[in-house]
């Protein structure tokens, strides 16, 4: 008797055993099936701060973080006589957004010049104008200059000019993705492929508008 109820013991033990088994496999396989593929572009949720500033715009307004909260904003630094890297980089966000259709009136790009002397608020209204009307040039003094760049740990120098007063500016050339909430999501480079900024881009727009 005390054999049969042994083998009862373990049998029973062992039914058990497979029913956490599987109720574990099946776990974890629904936690697989749920999980979102990654993004395209650098993740950095969480290790940058929050989009945080207070600039003027090319027509003279002051706009801050609270003004394009329900956006998605994307933060880039450079000047409008950069010969290369800025209107490339800017060419290619241009792209980017003109793929996003009827949502692209949802994403602002935030153009901070770190040239403020010579990218006057005239300057920056024609020049952002070649980009869309998504694009907003924004300039400030260099305490407000020195304090953004520092918040997003962006380098930048100006050369000292020429015999004709032209001077070049080394810059980071990072663009900064911020959720509609104003939070850091992503991180894009001047040569990051334009449709995967748009693909990313709705992915934001889209996990928004589910949690709204």
């Amino acid at each position: 008797r005390s054999i049969r109820k042994w083998c009862w013991m373990t049998a029973t033990v062992k039914r058990a055993l497979r029913q956490f088994l599987f109720a574990l496999l099946a776990g974890a396989l629904a936690a697989c099936a749920q999980r979102e593929p990654p993004f395209l572009l650098k993740n950095i949720t969480g290790l940058m701060p929050p989009l945080q500033f207070a600039l003027t715009d090319q027509d003279g307004r002051v706009v801050s973080a609270q003004t394009l909260r329900g956006r998605v904003a994307l933060l880039y630094f450079g000047y409008t006589q950069c010969p290369d890297v800025c209107p490339t980089t800017l060419a290619n966000l241009s792209r980017a957004i003109r793929m996003l259709g009827s949502e692209s009136g949802k994403v602002r790009v935030l153009f901070v010049s770190v040239d403020p002397a010579r990218d006057t608020q005239a300057v920056l209204k024609q020049y952002v104008a070649n980009f869309g009307p998504e694009f907003v040039g924004l300039r400030g003094d260099d305490t407000a200059l020195n304090a953004l760049t520092r918040r997003y740990r962006i380098a930048y120098y100006r050369e000292k000019p020429d015999a004709h007063g032209y001077y070049s500016v080394d810059h980071s050339s990072a663009v900064f993705v911020f959720d509609q909430r104003g939070h850091p999501r992503l991180l894009a480079e001047e040569r990051t492929d334009a449709a995967a900024i748009a693909k990313d881009i709705r992915r934001l727009l889209e996990a928004d508008a589910e949690s709204t």
